[in-house]
């Protein structure tokens, strides 16, 4: 007889990892998550935190984090179905829909179940769900637990996503989903074609914006915003823990989509609600990102000198636009030995292998903080060069 357990028996990847003393995963950080931090006593510049905005130390956020949990306790014992709504949470969707300027707002516990709970409850039997490869591994899955039939079209490849769509069924329902901003490549969605293909071929547009929203756009309201086509998307998807410093996921869409998912949405119906000090601190990082431009505003300039930078001394980081950076090394053991070396000189980075990144191309995965200074950038492009000759990469 087979036992389920063979395979992680056989599991072994991690120990050779560890074996040559390179294993980059579940490092333990013993501060806050800002623009440095502290690793078993040693400080190392952040560049791997996905914090744009530098919120996750803000006192505002920290203080209405603790204030809910004097008012409402550390959790909300149950669902939004039955017991688990707050009057908190309706306040932060009612904030958050008039911020991206859509009728409503949903609240899920994480991104990820975000991701699973609107694609799963609305791609039925024979629909067709077309997604980018180089979209989120929550839309995969999603779209692997819905009845759909899926697609996936080249990255940002208009012409492939085109001859997809040519190719389908009219009668059937068609849902198109792509990242804002890619959470690997750092580039962004052509929305503008994607907005025009959508139209013509009469399939809904879903943008996964949790890496957008808070950097893009005039207010930071996201992809659809940087492009002026927040009418023209049918579904914004976002987090809570990148930009608004907290935990879980939100959708704005049109209120019987609304109203629908709160109903059929089994990943919303089945689990807790976001805790009171989750749901505060969100809400908080909301007001202070409409109120304080000029957050986004350093964060622009730092990412600019961290390109720019990187760029000058020869570094191959693709087509980003974004705070994302990747550095793109190739072979996945070097990518692990390069991202200790940088961690020996001070710089934390996130090294990013297969299935990840398609074979061949792991890399380097540089964020960038509103709260970095010039100084931060500068000491980690220094170490980048050091470590960037030493093993041939520039």
């Amino acid at each position: 007889m087979g036992d389920l357990f063979d395979k992680c028996y056989k599991f072994k990847d991690p120990d050779l990892v560890r074996s040559m003393g390179i294993y980059p995963y579940f490092r333990p950080i013993s501060t806050e998550q800002g623009a440095a931090v502290i690793i078993n006593g040693k400080k190392l510049i952040m560049l791997g935190s996905n914090s744009y905005l530098g919120l996750t130390s803000h006192p505002r956020v920290k203080e209405a984090a603790k204030r809910a949990i004097d008012k409402y306790g550390t959790g909300c014992a149950g669902s939004r179905f039955l017991n688990g709504t707050l009057d908190l949470h309706i306040q932060l969707e009612e904030e958050l829909a008039d911020f991206l300027k859509k009728e409503a707002v949903l609240l899920y516990s994480t991104g990820f179940q975000t991701n699973l709970g609107i694609i799963s409850t609305l791609v039925g039997k024979d629909d067709y769900v077309i997604i980018d490869k180089s979209d989120h591994a929550s839309i995969v899955e999603g779209c692997r637990l819905s009845y759909g039939i899926i697609k996936r079209f080249r990255h940002n490849d208009m012409q492939h996503l085109k001859k997809i769509l040519s190719s389908l069924d009219d009668e059937h329902c068609k849902l198109i989903i792509v990242d804002g901003v890619y959470s690997m490549e750092g580039d962004i969605a052509p929305l503008p074609d994607l907005v025009k293909l959508a139209s013509d071929y009469g399939a809904r547009l879903m943008v996964d914006d949790a890496h957008g929203i808070g950097v893009l756009g005039d207010t930071g309201a996201g992809t659809a915003e940087h492009f002026g086509l927040i009418d023209e998307v049918d579904i914004i998807m976002g987090t809570f823990s990148k930009s608004f410093a907290s935990l879980g996921g939100f959708v704005a869409s049109e209120r019987p989509v609304i109203e629908y998912l709160k109903h059929k949405s089994r990943p919303l119906i089945f689990s807790a609600s976001i805790s009171p000090p989750n749901t505060a601190a969100a809400l908080e990082a909301l007001r202070i990102i409409r109120e304080e431009p000029e957050l986004r505003e350093r964060l622009w300039a730092n990412t600019k000198r961290l390109q720019e930078g990187l760029r000058s001394l020869g570094f191959d980081i693709g087509n980003t636009q974004t705070p994302v950076i990747p550095v793109y090394i190739g072979d996945d053991l070097k990518t692990f030995q390069i991202c200790k070396r940088l961690h020996d000189e001070g710089v934390f980075v996130n090294p990013v292998v297969p299935p990840g990144v398609p074979p061949g191309k792991s890399l380097l995965r540089l964020s960038v903080m509103a709260t970095h200074t010039f100084e931060h950038i500068d000491f980690a492009l220094n170490k980048l060069e050091k470590v960037g000759r030493e093993f041939g990469i520039i």
